[in-house]
């Protein structure tokens, strides 16, 4: 099978398109033919050598969507469509940058019977699930409630942000850029902040009691910020890093957490665990709700196999202000 493969770390120039052979599925494991791919920051940082050292070949992806090859334990039937994300790719087994993929049974989820193409289902998993966890099972979202996320622009902020609108919450969107205020609104958000790197004041402007729950996409560069938005017994969930490494230097906990608040982090690696099952996922209800038409598809161009650095580099540009999405 042809697949992109990382030898030495680099920029977009060290994905190497490869024949390399299909690894055969064991007995906790399914073969997929990949249709479709989305592209993540988790396989810019790979690539870069951001996320441990790469030795021998690895191939990048942590995300795919397409047909079953195989399934020993039956469990899948030939032919089905299916989306998969994490479960060890790019690290512990080969990643999604395939026209084949082997992957943990516990990381497929069965999407039968969705009326939408392989392109916009690729959009879906990885930012999706993250979504999923983070605010749910972390925050325990209920409707009527009130959601800030912090880096909106980001396809998983984008993600949270239509999902978020979907469960019935108002959501207040930061963006660094003016000029992404439109988009942000018209993909749901009821109120956009310009983020200066300090929003709390603007955001106690809109909701003067404080909110309910926050996401944080950018990390710990805004976190003590974001904080500061919570009413008692709200919660913050930290899912990006998108300003720098995860580090708090002298985190006070009486002066920086405000009363009763809590805090966390997701890490998307839970996926498929024995601690986060993916029977209760509700990619296909998300599915469903955009082919419908009731939820906005986060993805904003696709690239041909061909075109995956190309699509790296835009990616890197943070000109996406979506999901990239490449088609086999």
């Amino acid at each position: 099978m042809k697949a992109y493969v990382i030898e030495q770390p680099g920029g977009p120039e060290a994905l190497q398109l490869r024949d390399i052979a299909s690894p055969e599925p064991g007995a906790d494991e399914v073969q997929i033919r990949v249709r479709a791919f989305g592209l993540n920051r988790a396989e810019v940082y790979r690539r870069a050598g951001k996320m441990g050292p790469i030795s021998g070949q690895v191939v990048p992806g942590i995300e795919a969507v397409g047909e079953v090859i195989r399934d020993p334990a039956g469990v899948f039937r030939i032919g089905q469509r299916v989306a998969t994300a994490m479960g060890g790719l790019q690290f512990s087994r080969n990643g999604s940058y395939a026209e084949q993929v082997t992957v943990l049974r516990n990381n497929v989820i069965a999407i039968d019977d969705i009326a939408l193409s392989w392109e916009e289902l690729a959009a879906l998993p990885e930012a999706y699930l993250t979504a999923w966890g983070a605010l749910d099972r972390c925050l325990s979202i209920q409707p009527g409630q009130t959601l800030l996320i912090r880096g909106a622009t980001s396809s998983v902020g984008l993600a949270a942000l239509t999902y978020a609108k979907g469960r019935g919450l108002s959501v207040i969107a930061t963006t660094r850029a003016p000029e992404n205020s439109a988009r942000l609104l018209s993909m749901g958000a009821d109120e956009v902040v310009i983020d200066s790197g300090e929003i709390a004041t603007a955001v106690r402007g809109i909701a003067p009691e404080g909110i309910d729950a926050a996401l944080e996409v950018v990390g710990a560069a805004t976190l003590r910020d974001s904080i500061k938005t919570l009413r008692p017994f709200g919660g913050v969930s930290v899912i990006g890093l998108l300003g720098g490494p995860p580090l708090l230097e002298q985190f006070h906990l009486m002066q920086d957490l405000p009363g009763a608040a809590r805090l966390s982090f997701f890490p998307s690696g839970l996926l498929g665990t024995p601690a986060m099952p993916l029977r209760d996922t509700p990619l296909p209800w998300v599915a469903q709700e955009v082919a419908a038409g009731r939820m906005p598809s986060l993805r904003t161009q696709t690239f041909d196999f061909d075109e995956v650095r190309r699509a790296h580099s835009i990616m890197e540009s943070n000109r996406a202000l979506g999901k990239l999405v490449v088609r086999l």
